[in-house]
């Protein structure tokens, strides 16, 4: 691997560099799919709810194995388990492009799912890597790009399902992560901080039950009914899992998640506003498309009819403002700590999601409340994983910044589904089309949600402290 290729190891910025590329190849196959959602309803002759869970396939085994990677990280090499995350992620892009069913296509996204531990890992390089002063900048480059993937990846799917076809949307992806494994297997050093013990079986099972269990009734909760007996049964199993995994988690001599760690004021608090960021951002990123290329006319008083093309190009703005976002609150986290810049991250979402409920006339006006948005989710993003790598030991970083990664992925799951309530229970009159203000009216609960998340974000510690680093093994 890179890090056994001998001594040298190369500027850090080289490193950066890959790590953002390989957080740009998640960060594009998470949102590609959904513009293609209908051609591929169409093509693969299913329903709506089969083809939801290309969505939901990918998110939970991405919830799961995100925390479980990290912590392997942690324990035998980030460069190693960010280099299983992507060689697995890549498999799934490749066998997605010969899917013949939408059940096949189902399990090739499930594969991605092993993706979404490339962000905890890069940030663990990341500090391991990075002289003490460069860390904050680089935390911030490798957290913007989540952004700015999603926005270039609705632009790229638009163009790719008008003009080819969605088995595209997967020939790209596995281009772009093929080269990201090469790229990390040359150049990206191993790390010195490693923590050899015994894999938690046990806390493994139980994390991966709570998760699989919560996020399977939040999303098929509207499907089945939040009532039924399903949905309960499944809440009711997370919550039992949850208390026999902190049980175990606080009697085995080495645990998978140190629960002292979660309780931690600074990693507790940070993680409640992963769960508030992540549900203002979906909760109103998951409506735009729908009311963009809503046809007006007919009783419609609303949309622009544009194509998925022309809506991400509109969306693109704000998206590619995360370039510059990250960074710029790495280095003001830098100067004055980096709840600051997690404040202000959440306000500026705010206003900008309070933006869209009160003026969406044009879509040029779109365009101007998402530059709000494009600087304060990056910000917030850059400053929530700097205040975890500060708030932990070397040897936790991984796993700290996966559960705070599956804090914000639980949030975004409830803010899609409240959004899509909201939206499905005001249509017009006659129709089965959302009615406008429907749409206003959850732009302004995730607007809400945001500002909630800026107070929460407030009561984090103003310390900064950055354990010293101590390689082991």
């Amino acid at each position: 691997m890179g890090g056994d290729a001998g001594a040298h190891r190369q500027h850090y910025n080289v490193t950066l560099g890959i790590l953002a590329f390989a957080g740009l190849a998640y960060a594009l196959q998470q949102t590609m799919i959904v513009p293609a959602l209908p051609s591929l309803q169409e093509d693969l002759h299913t329903t709506t709810a089969w083809v939801t869970w290309l969505l939901t396939a990918f998110l939970l085994v991405s919830a799961v194995s995100t925390p479980v990677l990290g912590k392997l990280g942690d324990q035998y090499g980030k460069e190693r388990f960010l280099l299983v995350s992507l060689v697995v992620f890549f498999i799934g892009c490749v066998a997605a492009i010969f899917a013949w069913d939408i059940w096949s296509l189902i399990v090739f996204r499930a594969i991605q799912g092993f993706g979404g531990a490339v962000f905890p890992l890069a940030f663990a390089i990341v500090y391991d890597e990075f002289p003490r002063d460069k860390i904050a900048s680089g935390v911030g480059m490798i957290s913007a790009i989540l952004g700015v993937g999603g926005g270039l990846g609705l632009v790229l799917s638009g163009a790719l399902v008008e003009y080819l076809s969605w088995r595209w949307i997967f020939i790209v992806g596995a281009v772009a992560v093929g080269t990201a494994v090469v790229l990390v297997w040359r150049f990206v050093p191993e790390s010195p901080i490693k923590t050899p013990s015994r894999v938690d079986v046990a806390g493994v099972l139980l994390l991966s039950g709570i998760l699989v269990t919560l996020l399977l009734a939040l999303t098929e909760g509207p499907d089945w009914g939040w009532g039924s007996p399903g949905v309960i049964a499944l809440f009711v199993a997370s919550g039992l899992m949850l208390v026999a995994w902190v049980r175990v988690e606080l009697r085995v001599p080495e645990p998978m998640i140190d629960m002292r760690m979660l309780a931690d004021r600074t990693v507790f608090l940070t993680n409640a506003t992963a769960v508030f960021t992540g549900f203002a951002m979906f909760g109103a990123f998951a409506l735009l498309p729908s009311f963009m290329q809503q046809e007006p006319g007919r009783g419609v008083d609303y949309g622009f009819g544009l194509s998925p093309f022309e809506t991400g190009l509109y969306l693109l703005p704000g998206g590619v403002l995360g370039f510059v976002a990250g960074p710029l609150a790495g280095r003001i986290g830098q100067r004055s700590g980096s709840r600051l810049p997690l404040v202000l991250g959440m306000l500026l979402s705010a206003v900008g999601i309070a933006g869209l409920a009160m003026v969406h006339s044009q879509p040029w006006q779109i365009s101007v409340w998402m530059a709000f948005i494009g600087i304060g989710v990056p910000f917030a993003f850059a400053a929530m994983a700097k205040l975890i790598i500060d708030a932990v030991r070397p040897s936790e970083t991984g796993v700290a910044t996966g559960m705070n990664t599956v804090m914000r992925t639980v949030g975004s799951v409830i803010g899609g589904q409240v959004g899509a309530a909201i939206v499905s229970a005001g249509v017009i009159a006659g129709t089965n089309v959302p009615s406008q203000s429907a749409y206003v009216t959850a732009f302004w609960v995730s607007a809400v949600v945001a500002l909630l998340g800026a107070f929460v974000a407030r009561a984090i510690p103003s310390r900064s402290r950055t354990p010293e680093l101590v390689a082991v093994g």
